[in-house]
């Protein structure tokens, strides 16, 4: 009798640590599967697409507190896109000035900035351009509406370069 008390015990033992064992491997699935479906947070951005058949360089300019700040070049190819600030966007107002490296269009527009040809820089301050030994060019102005991530599509400029669209 003993051993059918016994083994009825071993074998309610082994079907509850199949059931637990079972449980769990289907817990860690279950994790894993939604880790896996989770999306990846929202990458917040300002980005620059160049549709256009030319390669172009890029300057930026934009606001870092109370200090102006213009940055360049970043060369995007034809049918290409690159990230000129990374990150969440600080600014609600962002200018682009940009040219095409193969033809004479650009994108310019009416705030005067600093920038330098044809090395990159970073530039503190719009005030003094040519005194400073920079530059002084038109950039245009993108309104973000506040938004945290920003992409501006660059299409063929017009024969004025009234900026881009």
């Amino acid at each position: 009798m003993t051993d059918m008390r016994t083994s009825k015990n071993e074998l309610a033992f082994a079907v509850t640590n199949r059931f637990r064992k079972s449980t769990l491997v289907l817990a860690c699935c279950a994790f894993g599967v939604l880790g896996f479906l989770q999306a990846p947070p929202a990458k917040a951005d300002f980005r620059a697409c160049n549709k256009t058949e030319s390669t172009v360089n890029i300057a930026i300019g934009y606001r870092d507190g109370a200090e102006w700040i213009t940055e360049g070049w970043w060369t995007i190819n034809k049918n290409a896109c690159d990230t000129l600030v990374e990150g969440d966007l600080a600014s609600r107002y962002y200018y682009l000035y940009a040219v095409q490296t193969d033809e004479n269009g650009e994108w310019d527009g009416e705030a005067y900035m600093c920038v330098r040809r044809p090395k990159e820089f970073t530039i503190r301050g719009i005030e003094d351009c040519v005194a400073r030994g920079y530059e002084r060019t038109g950039f245009f102005e993108i309104d973000t509406g506040e938004q945290s991530s920003w992409t501006v599509q660059l299409t063929e400029p017009v024969e004025q370069g009234t900026g881009g669209r």
